[in-house]
């Protein structure tokens, strides 16, 4: 008797509303007893759950994170200089709505990028856009725009997103291009959206890693006065995992 209506909220792309009547129909003993407004709570209910959840799909995919990391799994079985307190208190969004940073440095392999990830993630999981680079592919897409005139509506673009994740800061010399390209990024952004870099230098290094110190004192005021900082130690995870594995084949 209710195939039109089904079809009716499907037309309306109320899939989740639809779903729900489905269940009510096939389920009556279980709502019998509720009120009309009761049962029409429950349709709207499950619209807004799918809803949130398909947001949720589509800020991750658009993330395009290096890794699929998820809070929950970080390790801190093995000394690395982080704590679940460190986390938990990243992992709630109020730095993110506060447009402050996060610097995470480290040697190589101790799981910086996990780290972002993972807390990248989490925050699409709390509704927020995410968008991961390596730097020097993010600079490399700059030029790229200026040759096809693109160049000013990337920046806006890239204003807007919520959490920008920029990784391998440091690794690559800047050509002077691409430190005002960097400039104009952090310009966009300050107090306004986060920036999560990550770095095998320190933070003390940063500066000479810029090579041109007005762009330095620039770009590194932007990010650094409101930033959160983790600094990572110890051994390489990857090579630990390769040690493990390879005493797994030898038992």
């Amino acid at each position: 008797m209710n195939t039109p209506l089904l079809a009716q909220l499907r037309d309306l792309k109320l899939g989740g509303m639809a779903a729900a009547l489905e269940s009510q129909q096939e389920q009556v003993s279980t709502y019998e007893g509720l009120s009309f407004t009761e049962r029409l709570a429950l349709l709207v209910d499950q619209e807004r759950l799918l809803r949130d959840q398909r947001k949720r799909d589509r800020l991750i995919r658009q993330a395009q994170l290096k890794l699929a990391a998820r809070v929950a799994d970080i390790d801190y079985q093995h000394p690395r200089n982080i704590s679940k307190s460190q986390i938990a208190q990243l992992a709630q969004p109020d730095w993110l709505d506060r447009g402050q940073n996060l610097l995470i440095t480290g040697p190589c392999g101790s799981g910086k990028t996990y780290l972002a990830c993972a807390l990248g993630h989490n925050a699409c999981l709390h509704g927020y856009s995410v968008r991961y680079y390596r730097l020097s592919r993010l600079m490399l897409e700059l030029t790229q725009t200026k040759a096809d005139g693109s160049y000013r509506q990337r920046l806006k673009q890239l204003a807007k997103v919520q959490l920008l994740i920029l990784d391998d800061w440091g690794l690559e010399p800047l050509q002077p291009a691409q430190r005002h390209d960097l400039l104009e990024i952090m310009d966009d952004r300050h107090g306004q959206t986060s920036t999560l870099m990550i770095s095998q230098l320190p933070t003390d290094q940063w500066y000479a890693s810029i090579g041109d110190n007005t762009l330095a004192d620039a770009i590194l005021d932007r990010l650094m006065h409101n930033a959160h900082r983790l600094r990572l130690n110890g051994e390489s995870m990857r090579k630990k995992q390769a040690d493990l594995t390879q005493r797994e084949h030898l038992s």
